[in-house]
């Protein structure tokens, strides 16, 4: 073999479908490049706009200041709201401290902060699904002064303690496993038989695809990579869903965290990014991929998604081929 042509194990990339980002993410990241390009840098952001290093490095560099706390935001200042949501309490403050406020919440994870703050004024209490710490869990909780319990495992369902058990219902955080969340659910329920389920589930459409994606390709490679950051929770979740069916699999923030010893008699390479994950780092992937063998890459079938969710009102719209655009592969 010439010293020039790529050298390793790696014969075959098979790309998820669909993978990277969602309507949502895309529509937080949009707010933040708006808000830049209307109201001048700095534009302050509560949390990290998404959860991805690429993608928060890339807006610090516009002009974007992330904080975590509202003190940090000099007075008549332009805010915007993470994708993961806020309290009541920190909407409260930042109104009072007289902020130009944009709210980039996923619109799914609003739904579920309506669901909640409706089910609340009519006498029910709440068992929420998720992981402690989340930023989104802390949103969703931090809507009720009190009343709303998180199980992050089936042994902490039986720990709940509820005053009115025919006036219970149950959220979750809407980036889980679909099959974890699902299991935890049926200890709810058989705990709880009276529980409130959402009339949709609160687990989003994008999670649910990606997850869907990775139990068909899984079965189709020897190793599978998911590009993402470590605080991504639907990314963690992919290379979980992975592992629990035997594909080994490992999570990358780039193409420079790739080991060669991890494709060693691994010639067929599954690829996906989670729904905060840019395609530019998927491509980059990719050509790394190739220096270690590939000499092909396919897309397997899947869902196409043609989900839009509109800008807030002050900062003008896209079009829905605008945004496909910004995903497209």
């Amino acid at each position: 073999m010439d010293r020039g042509e790529p050298q390793g194990d790696v014969r075959e990339v098979v790309l998820a479908q669909p993978r990277g980002f969602c309507a949502g993410v895309d529509r937080a990241i949009e707010i933040v490049e708006r808000a830049l390009q209307k109201f001048g840098a700095p534009i302050h952001v509560r949390h990290e706009i998404v959860h991805n290093t690429y993608v928060v490095n890339d807006l610090k560099a516009k002009g974007a200041i992330f904080i975590e706390d509202l003190a940090e935001v000099p007075p008549g200042a332009t805010l915007v709201f993470s994708a993961h949501g806020v309290s009541q309490a920190v909407r409260a403050e930042a109104r009072a401290r007289g902020f130009e406020i944009f709210d980039a919440t996923c619109p799914l994870v609003t739904k579920v902060h309506v669901e909640v703050a409706k089910l609340r004024r009519e006498g029910y209490e709440f068992i929420m699904i998720g992981h402690k710490g989340h930023p989104e869990v802390e949103g969703t909780m931090g809507q009720l002064d009190g009343g709303i319990h998180l199980v992050e495992d089936i042994d902490d369902v039986a720990r709940v303690s509820i005053a009115d058990e025919s006036r219970i219902a149950v959220v979750t955080q809407t980036t889980l496993s679909v099959d974890d969340a699902a299991g935890i659910l049926t200890a709810v329920k058989a705990r709880f038989p009276l529980v409130r389920e959402p009339k949709q589930q609160d687990i989003c459409y994008a999670t649910q695809n990606r997850q869907d994606a990775v139990k068909v390709l899984s079965g189709e490679v020897d190793i599978l990579i998911v590009v993402g950051s470590p605080t991504s929770s639907n990314s963690n979740r992919l290379r979980e869903v992975a592992e629990r069916r035997g594909t080994p699999s490992y999570m990358v923030d780039s193409a420079a965290e790739l080991q060669p010893a991890w494709f060693e008699g691994r010639p067929r390479v599954g690829l996906t990014a989670g729904a905060s994950a840019p395609e530019l780092l998927v491509q980059q992937v990719i050509e790394r991929l190739r220096s270690l063998g590939a000499l092909a890459v396919r897309k397997m079938p899947g869902v196409e998604e043609t989900v839009h969710f509109p800008l807030p009102r002050g900062l003008g719209d896209k079009s829905m081929a605008e945004a496909a655009a910004r995903s497209s592969s």
